[in-house]
C-alpha cells in the first residue's frame, strides 16, 4: 500500500515508472487522447444497420457491372477482409502492451473494438453478396499484390511482440516507433486508400450503396484513427528526442517511400484496364499525395509534390454532419449529435 498520489508532471506515454499506476486514469495529461476516445465513441455505428439490399440486386444482375469491375470490388474486399484483422492484432498484442498511459490506453481499447466491427463489416458484405468466403478471406495469402501489402505493414511487429523488447533503450523504442509507422501511417493511412477511393467511386454512381455507405463509415474510424497514431509518434519523439536522429528519420522515409510503391502494384492489379474514369495513373498521384500529407504530419520533407485529383475524397473525411454520400436521406450515428470534427 502506498499513499503516494498521482500527479499529471508523473505521466508519460511509455515507459512510465513504477510510482504511476496504469490503472489510474485521471489526472488526464494527455487530453487529446481523451478527446479521440470521446469522438470515436460519438461515431459508433454497426454495419447489420445498413440495408444490402440494392446491393444484393444489383450484384446478382449480370449485366449491372463488367468483368473488370467485378474483379476490382472482389479485389478490395479480399484485400480489406483479413487487413483489419492484422491491424486489429498489432494493435492489442504490440502497441497496446508497450504503451502504459492510461487515457492512451482508453482510445487503443476502443480502436481495438473498432477493427473488430470492420472485420464484421467484410464478413457482412462478402456473405451478402453470397461471394466465396474462401477465396475472399484467404485472399491475402494467394494474391501477391495483397500478399506484399500485408508482409510489409507488418514487418516489424514480430520484434514488438519479443518479450525482451526494452523501449527504454534507442533501439527497442525505434523498433517499437517503426512498428506503429507501419501501423497507422502505413496501414492505415496510405494502404487502405487504394481501395476507399475505388470503392466509394461506385458509390458516386449511386451503385453499390450499402457497401459504400459502411467503407464512408470504416473511412471515418480509419480517419481518426491514423491521426491519433501520428499523434501518439509525435508525443512519444517530444518526450524522448534522442530517438529520432537523422538516421532514423531516413529509414521512415524510406519505410513510407516503399510503401507507396506497393500501394501502386495493389491499384495496378486491381486495375488493369482501368474502371470508373479511374487510372493507375490518377491512383499513383493520389497516393503520392497522401504520402506527403503523412510525412508532414511527422514532420518530415515532402518528396513527391503531387496534387490531389480526388477532391471530393476530401469532402466526404470532412463533412461534419452524418449524412449518406451517396442518398439524399440522413443517416446519423447513435451519438453523432455528441461528435465534433
Amino acid at each position: 500500500m502506498t499513499k503516494q498520489r498521482i500527479t499529471v508532471e508523473n505521466k508519460r506515454i511509455i515507459n512510465n515508472s513504477k510510482t504511476v499506476d496504469c490503472n489510474q486514469l485521471v489526472p488526464i495529461k494527455y487530453r487529446w487522447a481523451w478527446n479521440y476516445y470521446l469522438d470515436a465513441c460519438a461515431n459508433h455505428w454497426m454495419p447489420t444497420e445498413v440495408s444490402m439490399q440494392r446491393d444484393i440486386e444489383q450484384w446478382k444482375d449480370p449485366k449491372a457491372f463488367s468483368d473488370d469491375e467485378r474483379h476490382v470490388v472482389k479485389r478490395v474486399l479480399g484485400f480489406f477482409a483479413t487487413a483489419e484483422s492484422l491491424v486489429g492484432n498489432n494493435l492489442v498484442l504490440a502497441v497496446y502492451r508497450c504503451v502504459d498511459n492510461p487515457e492512451c490506453r482508453q482510445y487503443l481499447l476502443r480502436q481495438a473494438f473498432e477493427e473488430a466491427i470492420h472485420i464484421h463489416t467484410f464478413q457482412y458484405i462478402v456473405q451478402s453478396l453470397s461471394l466465396d468466403e474462401g477465396e475472399m478471406f484467404n485472399m491475402y495469402r494467394e494474391v501477391g499484390s495483397i500478399y506484399n501489402k500485408d508482409e510489409y505493414a507488418m514487418s516489424c511487429t514480430s520484434s514488438v511482440l519479443d518479450p525482451n523488447l526494452d523501449t527504454k533503450t534507442k533501439e527497442g523504442l525505434q523498433t517499437l516507433l517503426k512498428n506503429m509507422v507501419g501501423l497507422y501511417v502505413i496501414t492505415e493511412g496510405i494502404f487502405f486508400y487504394g481501395g476507399f477511393v475505388t470503392m466509394l467511386s461506385f458509390g458516386r454512381q449511386n451503385r453499390i450503396p450499402g457497401i459504400c455507405e459502411q467503407i464512408q463509415y470504416i473511412l471515418r474510424d480509419e480517419s481518426i484513427h491514423m491521426n491519433f497514431g501520428i499523434d501518439l509518434i509525435n508525443a512519444i519523439r517530444e518526450e524522448n528526442p534522442w530517438v529520432w536522429d537523422q538516421q532514423f528519420e531516413r529509414t521512415i522515409m524510406e519505410f513510407i517511400k516503399n510503401a507507396v510503391e506497393l500501394e501502386y502494384k495493389y491499384c495496378e492489379e486491381c486495375l488493369p484496364n482501368g474502371v470508373l474514369g479511374l487510372n493507375t495513373n490518377l491512383l499513383r498521384e493520389y497516393i503520392q499525395y497522401l504520402a506527403d500529407r503523412r510525412f508532414k504530419r511527422l514532420g518530415l520533407p515532402e518528396v513527391y509534390g503531387s496534387s490531389n485529383p480526388f477532391p471530393w475524397m476530401s469532402e466526404v473525411i470532412d463533412l461534419k454532419k452524418e449524412k449518406n454520400f451517396f442518398e439524399t436521406r440522413v443517416n446519423e450515428y447513435q451519438a453523432g449529435g455528441a461528435l465534433e470534427w
